[in-house]
């Protein structure tokens, strides 16, 4: 039995890898660049071309804009990219090889968790559970895992702090911090380490310990790594603070705030009920199927929990932390009444933390499986496992499935449209076009070697506008899906 079981596992985890590689290399090669991640190319770009560490600044009036506040993807990505950029390889593989990467250690890290949690079985599911995640949907997606944002990323280096936690807790600390700099939205993980932190504290496990002393012990096991969670966030707003001078790095603040505070959007209020369906929907999976799988890994976790009370203080730390952060993010996006319905935004805290959660129920189902008495757990935790097994490995295998499917337009294609455009930029020694409208413009304009601006912009008067549409005054350049045409 013991053998075939091997046999099982190995077929599994094969599968799972192909699936793995079939939805990166689309990623990688297949999908189209779209503008967020032209948008998050330009400072790459534009640090390479001596200009600093500035975006285009085409939600920022246009300009080159320096620390750009709506460039939410952070130094943690985009100077790899730089790095990569500088030794002249394809831009779009130089940015999409980044976060492919990060998407490869997020995938290692959820395999030691899983691991450590509950076997190779737990490590298995918690692999499996981002490839049935589906950010693809709605208008600013993550296409996949090799897209140029700072989502995957944040959620990798996350999930490798809670790795190194236990031994080195300051590594653990600077892994937050960068994953900040990766994602700002990252800051939102912080309660979860904060519970990590105190299920390792000297003291705060046993009952002798008085209030006292485990609160003392909780603050001196904190203060090391939350100096260096600060670390990565101090050295880069003192880059800004020494590019801008103390006025404009007050004004520089006062952006990133707002922005913050905003989100980037405006729009129609959304409710609690709509996030919860929207992160509902965007799995691999019917609705019900999901909520199923979500339904099953609570029974499982607390009654492995309650089966296995007093000897449990190892998975308690990671079933804590994990609830603590998806619980964070989630209730984050879903009480924020001012951003739309758009998975993207807790989508760090979902990869990050619910493979953790479904680790943790695989752990569950072993202990309750275990169980001498009553009959009733034992069948309870082989249903329950069945679904979170069953729901999981269908939602991956239906993603990957999925991914095969040609899109609408593909990286190809988008090169070959803009080819005629770029040769009549690189011709006209043309340094600014502007996008008409947002969107579907601003890709090609990235492709071309050009900055993009935004077409109703004030600096942009009087520069050509690249469209999909049909041009109002002279087509300069037609290259089918795309046009260039001269300025009104």
């Amino acid at each position: 039995m013991s053998k075939a079981r091997s046999v099982v596992f190995w077929v599994l985890a094969a599968a799972l890898l192909i699936a793995h590689v079939l939805v990166a290399w689309q990623s990688l090669t297949v999908w189209r660049f779209w503008e967020d991640e032209a948008l998050n190319l330009t400072v790459p770009r534009n640090l390479l071309a001596g200009l600093g560490y500035a975006s285009d600044g085409a939600l920022s009036g246009s300009t080159i804009t320096l620390f750009d506040a709506r460039i939410s993807t952070g130094p943690a990505v985009l100077l790899p990219v730089a790095a990569l950029l500088a030794t002249g390889i394809d831009p779009v593989l130089a940015a999409r090889l980044v976060p492919l990467a990060y998407w490869a250690l997020l995938l290692a890290g959820l395999w030691v968790l899983g691991r450590r949690i509950g076997g190779r079985w737990a490590a298995l599911v918690a692999v499996a559970v981002p490839l049935a995640f589906t950010t693809s949907a709605g208008i600013s997606p993550i296409q996949g895992p090799a897209d140029l944002l700072g989502e995957i990323p944040a959620a990798a280096l996350l999930v490798w702090a809670l790795v190194v936690l236990p031994r080195r807790a300051w590594l653990a600390g600077l892994l937050v911090g960068l994953a900040v700099q990766a994602k700002l939205i990252a800051l939102l993980a912080l309660p979860a380490f904060a519970v990590a932190l105190f299920f390792l504290a000297p003291g705060t496990s046993t009952d002798s310990a008085t209030g006292w002393s485990r609160v003392g012990a909780y603050i001196r096991r904190s203060l090391v790594p939350l100096l260096f969670v600060a670390l990565p966030t101090f050295l880069f707003e003192l880059a800004a603070l020494l590019t801008f001078g103390f006025d404009g790095f007050i004004d520089h603040l006062r952006a990133l705030v707002a922005f913050v505070r905003s989100g980037g959007q405006g729009g129609e209020p959304t409710t609690v009920v709509q996030k919860i369906t929207t992160l509902a929907e965007s799995w691999s999976l019917p609705v019900w199927a999901a909520v199923a799988v979500a339904a099953a890994s609570l029974v499982l976790i607390i009654g492995g929990l309650w089966v296995s009370r007093g000897s449990s203080s190892g998975v308690l730390l990671y079933v804590s932390a994990a609830a603590v952060g998806a619980l964070a993010f989630v209730a984050w996006w879903a009480t924020a009444s001012h951003l739309p319905l758009w998975v993207r935004h807790p989508a760090p805290g979902v990869f990050a933390f619910f493979p953790i959660l479904a680790a943790c129920a695989v752990w569950g189902a072993q202990r309750m499986l275990r169980a001498q008495r009553p009959r009733i757990i034992q069948v309870v935790a082989a249903v329950a496992v069945g679904v979170v097994v069953l729901g999981v490995g269908a939602g991956a295998a239906l993603h990957a499935v999925a991914a095969t499917q040609r899109p609408w337009l593909t990286l190809e294609t988008q090169r070959a449209a803009v080819a005629p455009l770029q040769e009549w930029v690189e011709a006209n020694d043309v340094d600014w076009l502007a996008a008409q409208p947002w969107g579907v413009a601003v890709a090609p304009i990235v492709l071309t070697g050009a900055h993009v601006g935004l077409f109703d912009a004030p600096a942009m008067d009087g520069v050509p506008r690249l469209t999909g549409q049909e041009c109002a005054t002279e087509v300069l350049v037609d290259s089918g899906p795309y046009r260039i045409c001269a300025a009104e």
